[in-house]
């Protein structure tokens, strides 16, 4: 039995009390939040990992995403960005190789880290076929599936999906006349590839419940697949990316109602005054499920800094309601992300995420001990309620002052401190 069908019934399990504890909630709370699908948590029978609650009422978490490309296959660096995003407050993995021995990497990351771990069986699958057949198109449908299953073995805790493309999704894309910025996402762009060139149905969307009946047998979280999210700003919100969230919305209560934890994912390049209407429309039309946001990008013009224009766009989607980010690294749009752009994208996505969370939640208590610390000049204070201690004492340490309670920025002439030194303004 899942943790769906005890939450349903009421069973309130050890990884609920864990989520509680963590999120400062009760466990009936979180129990109510999974019987509802408007919380889930991840697990899988063939690992143990720490749990984490996604979704309403929750901390917005933030995924990283790794993996080995065509270029570079390097199963220690990948080993190394799994660890050093969890030591940086990652909440969850995504293992997204697309080269190399799949199941010795993904076997890997897994024996790293404690986090849940997610994928995309489809990668595996369309890249086998090239292997083996010498096109993607050349898939046998039930390698999807057998794929699936041999994942979810491996103690994969959530798969993105692409269940969301049919017919009716590629028909409107085609008659919106296209797109800007064409198609991003490459689970996309592999079904719509497949679906053209076989002239048949997505075989994830045609034999959904079959697919169910794989993840609830090895507790896997289906998490909805957003293959037609933009990838230009001018794309956003468009007719094909609408369809398929119609389409995921309904499978999501299918999904609901057979015992599987739903996540539903949503669209990347958005421009920041659409971010507001496309969260209110993804949770209504979704009731209410936990909604991962991917990026979004605000603007297409800052490649080498995408992961500070996806933290404006990730910050304004956390307010209004999303419950799980993707980070983006600075190597977005330009390159395989090495260790430190995974540092780098893991701690700017969860400044992101708290952001969103001090208007969501009403998370404000640690930038209230941040603010007193700051008044009265407690360094080593405001390293502990730093997001990022290391960095804060490494540049400190580098231009250290003469004065130790101030910082070389005004040095003697410090406001707080010329305040401090006539009045008490303490509250």
């Amino acid at each position: 039995m899942g943790i769906l069908e005890d939450a349903v019934a009421g069973r309130i399990t050890a990884e609920m009390k864990i989520v509680a504890e963590e999120e400062e909630k009760t466990p009936e709370f979180i129990c109510r939040g999974i019987a509802s699908g408007h919380i889930v948590i991840p697990l899988s029978p063939y690992r143990d990992t720490k749990p984490v609650g996604i979704g309403k009422g929750l901390r917005t978490k933030v995924n990283a995403s790794i993996g080995t490309s065509s270029d570079i296959v390097d199963v220690e660096m990948e080993v190394k960005k799994a660890r050093v995003a969890e030591a940086n407050g990652a909440d969850t993995l995504m293992e997204l190789s697309t080269e190399g021995d799949f199941r010795e990497i993904r076997r890997r990351v897994v024996e790293a880290a404690t986090l849940s771990v997610g994928s995309v069986p489809l990668y595996q699958a369309f890249i086998e076929a090239i292997r083996k057949y010498g096109a993607g198109v050349e898939m046998p449908e039930d390698d999807l599936f057998r794929v699936t299953e041999e994942q979810a073995r491996l103690g994969t805790n959530f798969m993105a999906i692409h269940t969301g493309i049919n017919s009716i999704c590629v028909e409107r894309l085609k008659r919106q006349g296209g797109r800007f910025g064409g198609v991003c996402s490459r689970g996309g762009a592999f079904m719509i590839g497949w679906m053209l060139h076989n002239q048949k149905e997505n075989p994830l969307y045609r034999e959904f419940d079959y697919l169910l009946e794989i993840l609830k047998e090895h507790e896997v979280t289906l998490s909805l697949g957003n293959g037609l999210r933009a990838g230009a700003v001018h794309d956003s919100t468009d007719r094909a990316q609408i369809q398929e969230l119609i389409i995921n919305a309904e499978l999501a209560d299918r999904a609901q109602a057979a015992g599987v934890q739903t996540i539903v994912e949503g669209p990347g390049h958005i421009p920041i005054d659409e971010i507001e209407a496309n969260v209110k429309v993804m949770k209504r039309m979704t009731n209410e499920r936990p909604f991962y946001m991917l990026g979004p990008l605000v603007t297409d013009i800052a490649p080498g800094h995408d992961h500070i224009v996806a933290a404006i766009g990730a910050s304004l989607s956390s307010a209004y309601g999303a419950d799980f980010i993707c980070y983006v690294t600075p190597a977005e749009h330009l390159a395989l992300p090495n260790v430190e752009d995974v540092r780098q994208g893991v701690i700017t996505a969860r400044i992101a995420a708290h952001i969103g969370d001090m208007v969501k939640n009403g998370a404000r208590d640690q930038d209230l001990e941040m603010g007193r610390a700051r008044r009265d000049m407690l360094w080593e204070k405001q390293f502990e309620m730093a997001l990022d201690p290391e960095t804060a004492r490494q540049v400190r340490s580098e231009r250290a002052p003469s004065n130790s309670m101030v910082c070389t920025m005004c040095g003697d002439y410090c406001a707080l401190k010329i305040i401090k030194e006539n009045i008490d303004l303490r509250r």
